[in-house]
């Protein structure tokens, strides 16, 4: 086992603050209000024409201006997936009452997660070279695109020094970025950092391409399209969206006196080796992930109160989620709930962790875990408590949170309440 657990014996990271643009609202409190309500935010595709393809809904974002958060000229010069990193970071450095200009900038980071970057963009610049020439371009083109530039946006915005990382492992991006992140302070490196995930990747090509893939739903009702665990499930439905974090050391943050949403107490990342695209059906990179991250945070499996899972509504996935969980909890897999965001969001590919990790902490804080819905018909390799379709109060002081991605990219967050 590579990762220490004495955990006591390191720097105890706190958040101060949090931010989030997603399909079903764009602050923390309109997300969260959603989620307990089980009202989904997937919607009809209108970003670009469907009649062609075989999938037609899609977890978009909606009542989005750019303007509410950076000048129009920034703006232009910025992807969608950037916009949106820096958008909910505007938001958790509001929530966090945290000021650069009070800070050592160059003890401030930002680790941030996505999967594909600046991928619109990429296409829109390749229709105009076809038909206009090459020259005819964006001339932003090439800092938009690249994955890098969401990280580095912030770091242009807030006036940071210290580290400034992208983390790109699909859709365990935003959670690995986020433990990424919790490791840079235990290791001394930063009091600070900006982290999360963004994903701004809806546009015609990216829905061709996973939809000759069978792995979209091309169930033509958004509101259940999206449906984790569930028998019926066939495929998951593309979201983008973003969220940001703001984690420092206990210390500074009681030195600021800042308010103290929750602890983050463990993180472990492992791979699969199996295939590019599916998960081991036993789940054992998952199980493994799972373990290895309650060890980090000195936890044991009966301490877990609730799972966040990475439940993306693919027959293959859910399945060996499942799997992992009965893998990592024996017969307590089946009393610990666990619950699906991507049920009501869908699969913001790189972001989908950092998303999900603002529901965990609202469960932290408001004792409530939100449902999986959409959950109507019993699938014998999915017969865990995935809190069907109603939320649920619930006396939670530790969630696991997974998530898994395309090339057997696996990362694991443990969140505990805050108790001083």
């Amino acid at each position: 086992m590579a990762q220490n657990n004495n955990s006591h014996e390191r720097k105890r990271i706190v958040i101060t603050g949090m931010g989030c643009i997603t399909p079903s609202g764009n602050t923390v409190e309109d997300f969260w209000k959603a989620c307990i309500e089980g009202r989904s935010g997937i919607g009809p595709v209108t970003l670009f024409d469907v009649t062609t393809y075989p999938v037609k809904v899609a977890g978009e974002i909606k009542n989005f201006d750019p303007q509410k958060y950076m000048d129009f000229k920034d703006a232009r010069r910025m992807a969608r997936f950037s916009q949106y990193a820096v958008a909910s970071a505007r938001q958790a450095v509001e929530d966090a009452d945290f000021s650069i200009e009070r800070e050592e900038p160059t003890r401030v980071g930002i680790v941030f997660g996505n999967g594909i970057g600046g991928f619109p963009e990429m296409e829109s610049s390749a229709r105009t070279m076809d038909e206009k020439g090459g020259m005819r371009i964006d001339p932003f083109t090439m800092p938009k695109i690249l994955p890098n530039m969401a990280a580095a946006q912030l770091s242009l915005n807030f006036g940071t020094k210290g580290i400034t990382s992208t983390v790109v492992t699909a859709c365990a991006a935003a959670t690995q970025a986020m433990g990424e992140a919790m490791e840079l302070i235990r290791a001394g490196r930063a009091d600070v950092v900006l982290t999360g995930g963004t994903e701004g990747g809806i546009c015609e090509l990216g829905l061709s391409a996973f939809a000759v893939m069978r792995a979209l739903s091309t169930n033509e009702d958004p509101r259940i399209a999206s449906r984790p665990f569930d028998a019926e499930r066939d495929g998951f439905v593309a979201a983008d969206g973003g969220a940001t974090f703001i984690f420092e050391t206990l210390e500074h943050a009681q030195a600021r006196d800042a308010r103290i949403l929750a602890e983050m107490v463990g993180y472990a990342a492992t791979s699969d080796s199996h295939h590019i695209v599916a998960p081991c059906a036993d789940g054992e990179g998952a199980a493994r992930c799972m373990e290895l991250a309650l060890a980090d945070a000195g936890l044991r499996p009966e301490d877990v109160d609730y799972i966040n899972a990475h439940g993306t509504s693919t027959p293959l996935n859910d399945a060996a989620e499942t799997q992992a969980v009965k893998r990592v909890f024996g017969e307590r897999a089946y009393e610990v709930p666990m619950s699906s965001t991507k049920s009501m969001i869908g699969h913001a590919l790189g972001a989908s962790g950092a998303l999900e990790s603002v529901a965990c902490i609202q469960t932290l804080l408001s004792g409530t875990i939100h449902p999986t819905v959409n959950y109507e018909h019993p699938d014998p390799d999915c017969d865990l408590d995935y809190v069907p379709n109603t939320a649920r109060k619930a006396d939670v002081k530790v969630i696991l949170k997974n998530s898994f991605g395309f090339g057997g990219h696996n990362a694991c967050l443990v969140f505990k309440r805050f108790e001083g």
